[in-house]
């Protein structure tokens, strides 16, 4: 079992990678990354501002023909060693992601995973895109599409599932033929910087991946470059407008991926055991740092006092702890901020009566007072339309909420600003469709969720964004038609 001290001796000061070059001074200063786990701080990373920006567009553009143009087979090729070292890597990367993050290794091994396998079917889908001939008339011609790539995409991502976003969204642009502009989250710096080393590894040429941290300044030179041909942004609706706000200025196409507020509906004919297992431990993964988690749980009356008094059963069970140690279920939240928030949210609720408090509740004291630990917290009998109900925590925090028939249910499922999942359990596969084709969410997962699978596309509606990743809808989100027309007569 790896300890902290073994963890953290793979730590090396940070870097940004522009073209081949990794450069250690960034003109937007540096972040001091603080161990959330430990609240000890990390080796500094340099941050970029408009300066380092400019420069990696620039080696974007200029490598972006070349990549364009790169036999398919190359290019697909390419990516399966970039899968491959992935995977070789991934105790490595793991580890970091523990480290940057707080999060269970064990959970950090799984995303790495499934970052490689998106890497993995996207690059299965470089030698077979194609257009389409279109039929024509009155006269005789020839009228096709070619499917192109942008060219050059800024890519921002969060902190909390840094390698399965990575393979989602990189993955799919590399497939479609862009070079890009990373910005990855400074609260997680180091895995996303030991993955630029593995892309050239791999051997894809310098300057298809450029990688520059940056705080506020950097990411506002990166939406603002007229070298950016799209943006592609992961994180909250605060920041998704002000991007929106800028790329209005040089018309930029925006995909965006928000936040969560998701239901999941237990009925009375579901399997309840297992509802309630789903139930407990989904909304905590990440110590609820999740925007699809299932924050809201919607029980049948004549189960709900049956269901709490599971979920409060296996809540009180998850074990907090340091990410390295076997039995840890939850880790800390990203930082001392967070935990403020989290903590002021609770309080919040427990002033306005939105609920009532039955587990959880406080932050950690004794041999971990120094990380922002948060226990696992249930709210119950919560009125659907309170703060704590409506508002992402982003914190492991759950509302339960009583419901008495399907359409109740369905009515509070869809009374929320957000609609990026949903969950039910029932037995009743025809009641199972029904409620399917009435919830307002971009994803729908019924008796169980195992993870976001790489050919299903995901991605939200409301204020969850538009636009999808994975699948075949996620990398026609990086490409765009042209048509071709040529008369015959």
């Amino acid at each position: 079992m790896t300890t902290m001290e073994e963890a953290e001796k793979l730590l090396r000061p940070g870097r940004m990678l522009i073209g081949d070059e990794w450069i250690e001074k960034g003109s937007g200063g540096e972040y001091v990354h603080i161990n959330p786990s430990t609240g000890q701080p990390h080796p500094p990373i340099p941050l970029g501002g408009a300066e380092e920006v400019d420069r990696a567009v620039k080696a974007a553009r200029a490598a972006q023909p070349a990549w364009r143009g790169m036999p398919a087979d190359a290019r697909r090729d390419a990516l399966l060693r970039l899968a491959a070292l992935m995977r070789e890597n991934a105790d490595e990367l793991a580890t970091l992601n523990a480290l940057d993050t707080g999060s269970p290794k064990k959970n950090g091994l799984g995303a790495v995973l499934s970052g490689a396998e998106h890497f993995t079917y996207f690059a299965g889908w470089v030698d077979k895109v194609g257009g389409e001939v279109i039929p024509t008339w009155p006269a005789p011609a020839l009228d096709y599409t070619i499917m192109e790539p942008y060219g050059v995409v800024g890519v921002i991502i969060p902190w909390n599932a840094v390698m399965h976003n990575i393979g989602q969204v990189i993955g799919a642009a590399l497939a479609a033929g862009n070079c890009l502009l990373f910005k990855p989250p400074e609260l997680a710096p180091f895995t996303a910087l030991r993955f630029g080393e593995l892309v050239l590894e791999a051997g894809i040429p310098p300057g298809v991946v450029n990688i520059v941290p940056g705080g506020p300044e950097g990411g506002k030179a990166l939406v603002a470059h007229p070298g950016i041909d799209k943006i592609h942004f992961i994180g909250s609706g605060a920041t998704a407008r002000q991007i929106m706000a800028s790329a209005a200025e040089t018309l930029k196409p925006l995909t965006f991926e928000l936040g969560g507020k998701s239901a999941n509906i237990i009925f009375a004919d579901a399997d309840l055991q297992m509802a309630a297992i789903y139930s407990a431990f989904l909304p905590m993964a990440n110590a609820g740092q999740g925007c699809l988690l299932p924050t809201r749980l919607l029980v049948e009356d004549s189960v709900y006092d049956q269901v709490v008094e599971m979920v409060i059963g296996i809540t009180k069970s998850m074990v907090l702890g340091e990410p390295f140690a076997e039995e840890t279920a939850i880790g800390p939240v990203i930082n001392a901020q967070a935990a403020e928030r989290i903590l002021g949210m609770i309080d919040q609720a427990k002033a306005e009566g939105s609920g009532r408090l039955v587990t959880g509740g406080k932050r950690l004291g004794g041999e971990l007072a120094n990380g922002y630990f948060i226990e696992p917290t249930v709210f119950v009998d919560v009125d659907n339309s309170s703060y704590i109900a409506q508002h992402e925590v982003f914190g492991p925090v759950l509302a339960v909420i009583r419901f008495k028939d399907e359409a109740e249910a369905v009515a509070l499922a869809n009374d929320t600003q957000f609609g990026l999942a949903a969950y039910l359990h029932t037995n009743d596969l025809k009641r199972a469709h029904r409620v399917v084709a009435q919830l307002e969410a971009g994803m729908v997962n019924v008796n169980g969720f195992t993870g976001i699978f790489p050919g299903a596309p995901f991605g939200g509606v409301k204020q969850s964004g538009f636009g999808r990743m994975g699948g075949r809808h996620g990398l026609e989100d990086f490409m765009r038609p042209k048509n071709v027309y040529i008369p015959l007569t």
